[in-house]
């Protein structure tokens, strides 16, 4: 059968997550239009093809123990010279991205692996690009915002094409979103 890439992720809805998606390829991000505008919960993996219905279980079982939560982006950051990265920072929700990530990479799950870095919940906007395009995307993003009730997750996996494609959304097991993650859909940027 195979081994496949998954990843799973918190999508950035719209408009935001267009918007987002537009400015990377406009940046000379060439893979902007392949990957769908997220928030890293679990980052490229490889499994046996065999495994997706545990992993598939897993997943759900982490949902529903799961609650919404507010989401907010504000500003941008960078890995930079770390990592060739400019990110859109998760002001608010980034706790709780880092234990629902924790979560899915839990040791007794089917995708325990460790990191390559430190967890840093972040919306990338450019990444392997050069410097120009890098500090353009720092800077014209700088004054971006963007809130959402944060309500589930997604599983995605890469194609042959290099192609990221949703394969299921997980909700929450929460049914009650707490007012003030029901309170906030906004977002505004600058020098669009």
């Amino acid at each position: 059968m195979g081994t496949v890439t998954i990843g799973v992720s918190i999508a950035v809805p719209e408009p935001h997550g267009s918007l987002l998606q537009e400015r990377r390829a406009g940046f000379g991000d060439a893979a902007a239009h392949g990957i769908p505008t997220h928030v890293t919960l679990l980052p490229p993996t490889e499994v046996d093809a065999a495994d997706l219905p545990a992993v598939d279980a897993h997943l759900s079982g982490v949902a529903a123990a799961g609650r919404p939560f507010p989401m907010r982006l504000s500003g941008t950051g960078t890995f930079r010279p770390l990592s060739p990265v400019v990110y859109v920072r998760v002001l608010e929700g980034a706790e709780d991205c880092t234990l629902l990530q924790q979560r899915v990479r839990d040791s007794s799950g089917p995708v325990a692996r460790e990191l390559q870095f430190p967890y840093h919940p972040h919306v990338t906007v450019a990444h392997g690009i050069d410097e120009a395009g890098m500090d353009r995307a720092f800077a014209e993003l700088a004054a971006f915002e963007a809130a959402w009730p944060c309500a589930g997750f997604a599983l995605y996996e890469q194609g042959p094409d290099g192609v990221w494609r949703k394969l299921r959304e997980y909700a929450f097991g929460g049914a009650v979103v707490p007012p003030q993650a029901a309170s906030i859909e906004h977002g505004t940027i600058a020098s669009c």
